[in-house]
């Protein structure tokens, strides 16, 4: 049973699977939202910010194949994906489109149990939502961030910024890609907005120097681990 509420996204237009495994998971400690398809989903998962998207593939209005596309712009949850398509080119297709394991219907809710705490343990090794980064410590689950052990005062936005910079550590993000991703698609706000919360993740990491969160010129921002320093 899972001893913190990790956050998991049921998504399938059959009401009796999402009933099924919502029941379930929830039994077993888990956060649990549902959706229909992948347009619900995409909605869903902004504010939800779920660990572990399970999602089907055949599904009306958005299938699992596209959702499969569409969610590392704006999450980095981990995705299985859980369907009847047991051929070996569908599986090998979600695969390539970025799930992060495939199970085929039907299944033992075990197995899917087992399936879920492979993920999680690859990205929180002691199943905490702990993840230390360089000199940074993120806690998934009480939404923190440390600095050299010590706790940041974060907004809800700062916390989104700076963590998907982390989960992202020595890559340069475009702003496109950081827009969408914290923003969402249909942000229609201040052009300045990355470099005013840039400004702000600074200022709280002593960071005048630049020497942790870089500008790349034309390109977009990169968070500069210590260990790419050293």
């Amino acid at each position: 049973m899972a001893t913190n509420k990790f956050k998991i996204l049921v998504v399938d237009d059959d009401p009796a699977i999402c009933q099924m495994l919502s029941l379930g998971l929830t039994n077993e400690g888990y956060e649990v939202k549902t959706a229909e398809n992948g347009e619900v989903a995409l909605q869903i998962i902004p504010e939800f910010e779920p660990h572990i998207i399970i999602l089907d593939i055949m599904m009306p209005v958005m299938d699992g194949y596209e959702l499969c596309e569409a969610v590392p712009a704006i999450s980095g949850a981990s995705m299985i994906m859980l369907s009847a398509k047991d051929a070996s080119q569908d599986i090998i297709k979600g695969l390539r489109l970025g799930a992060n394991d495939y199970l085929v219907k039907p299944f033992h809710f075990e197995e899917l149990l087992a399936r879920i705490e492979v993920q999680l343990r690859n990205r929180f090794p002691d199943l905490s939502g702990r993840r230390t980064i360089g000199r940074f410590t993120i806690d998934e689950l009480k939404k923190t961030i440390a600095l050299d052990g010590k706790v940041l005062h974060l907004s809800p936005t700062e916390y989104k910024l700076l963590s998907y910079l982390l989960w992202n550590a020595n890559q340069t993000l475009s702003k496109d890609k950081i827009l969408i991703h914290i923003w969402g698609y249909d942000f229609e706000g201040e052009d300045n907005i990355i470099e005013v919360y840039i400004r702000y993740l600074r200022e709280k990491l002593g960071d005048s120097e630049h020497k942790l969160i870089k500008t790349i010129r034309g390109l977009g921002y990169r968070l500069q681990t210590e260990e790419a320093n050293a």
